[in-house]
């Protein structure tokens, strides 16, 4: 019996331990559950925020790509426009260079022909002298006959300067080995025929030279040779250095257009001036008979001053007479008619005297010319 109770005891004793050593080993494993449960959420909460991040960086980049798709294609877009533009202007550009091309063909065979030539060159030659201010059939004439002292011919243009000087122009140029030198691509037949361009220039120097247009008795010593282009001058002279020299020893000075302005400009002031000068005469001399008309008027308003000055004085003097004889008697006979003589004002004495007009030191014109003349003859002292 006491074995069987101490058997019970002992199974008692045995689940006691062992109870507490299953609840002992159950909270260990129940606190590592809990551990790693919350590592599995944390890590949970890792991975969704890190694809909350992921997703967020990939609907930025989703609206990188798309503006950078919009911007490549508003790129390509404005790429084709201007595409489509510089096509348009190359085209352009080649339609306009082929009419350049077909616009100088007809004038290089224009003025291949001399007659053609010639008309070129004076038209040329009428734009810079309206540019220049100078009007024809005023300051300069076309095509006018000259003929004395020893020179006979038909200038281009004769420009008529003040005083009575006349400017001789002649618009005609050799061209035709300057086209030919141009047309060529071999650089010594080019040469060549520009040698031959520089003789046909002077040649064409010496021909207008023998006109005599700068023997003229009006005319300066040399006559103007208009040449319409700066190359045609310009070439010639890489060829001969002394080209200008030699024209001008016979009497012909070469022009090109940048030349042939200024010269016609410096005309255009010298006639400016003349037309200053010759409306300061005018003036002076309006001015002069104004002066004298003021000398006339003065002496007459000194007169009707002077006049004036005696009627008042003989009308004062007068005043008295009339009382006397007149007036008195008057009132008197008034009031024996019963009419009062009141109504009869007194006559009234001028006490207001003429003012007299003053010259101020200068009576006439010649006051003025004589003061004039003393300045001028001071300066000249000093």
């Amino acid at each position: 019996m006491n074995s069987a109770i101490f058997l019970i005891i002992g199974l008692l004793i045995g689940l006691a331990i062992g109870a507490a050593g299953g609840l002992a080993i159950s909270r260990a494993n129940s606190k590592g559950a809990t551990t790693a449960l919350q590592d599995q959420i944390a890590a949970m909460q890792s991975n969704q925020n890190d694809s909350t991040r992921l997703t967020t960086e990939l609907d930025a980049m989703k609206k990188s790509v798309e503006t950078l798709a919009n911007q490549a294609l508003d790129a390509d877009r404005r790429r084709s426009t201007a595409e489509s533009d510089l096509k348009s202007q190359i085209k352009n550009m080649g339609d306009a260079n082929k009419l350049l091309l077909d616009e100088t063909t007809k004038i290089a065979g224009a003025l291949s022909n001399t007659q053609t030539r010639g008309k070129f060159g004076e038209a040329q030659l009428e734009l810079l002298l309206e540019m220049a201010g100078l009007r024809e059939g005023i300051e300069f004439e076309r095509q006018k006959s000259v003929a004395g002292s020893g020179s006979a011919g038909i200038p281009d243009v004769t420009i008529k300067m003040p005083g009575g000087s006349v400017l001789f122009i002649d618009s005609k140029f050799p061209f035709d080995r300057f086209l030919d030198a141009f047309n060529t691509e071999v650089m010594a037949e080019r040469e060549t025929l520009l040698q031959e361009h520089t003789d046909d220039l002077l040649k064409h120097v010496t021909a207008l030279a023998k006109r005599d247009y700068h023997k003229h008795e009006a005319s300066p010593d040399f006559v103007v040779l208009f040449a319409p282009f700066e190359t045609i001058l310009s070439e010639a002279l890489r060829i001969d250095k002394r080209l200008l020299d030699k024209a001008f020893e016979k009497g012909v000075t070469i022009a090109t257009p940048t030349t042939m302005m200024a010269l016609l400009r410096t005309v255009g002031f010298v006639f400016s001036k003349n037309k200053i000068a010759t409306n300061a005469n005018e003036i002076q001399e309006l001015a002069g008979k104004f002066l004298k008309n003021v000398s006339a008027l003065h002496a007459k308003l000194v007169t009707v001053g002077e006049r004036l000055k005696s009627t008042v004085k003989a009308y004062n003097e007068m005043v008295p007479t009339a009382e006397t004889t007149v007036v008195n008697p008057a009132k008197q006979i008034m009031k024996i008619s019963g009419i009062d003589p009141k109504s009869l004002k007194a006559i009234p004495e001028i006490t207001d005297s003429v003012r007299e007009l003053k010259s101020g030191g200068q009576t006439s014109l010649d006051d003025f010319i004589d003061v004039e003349e003393i300045e001028e003859g001071e300066s000249d002292d000093n």
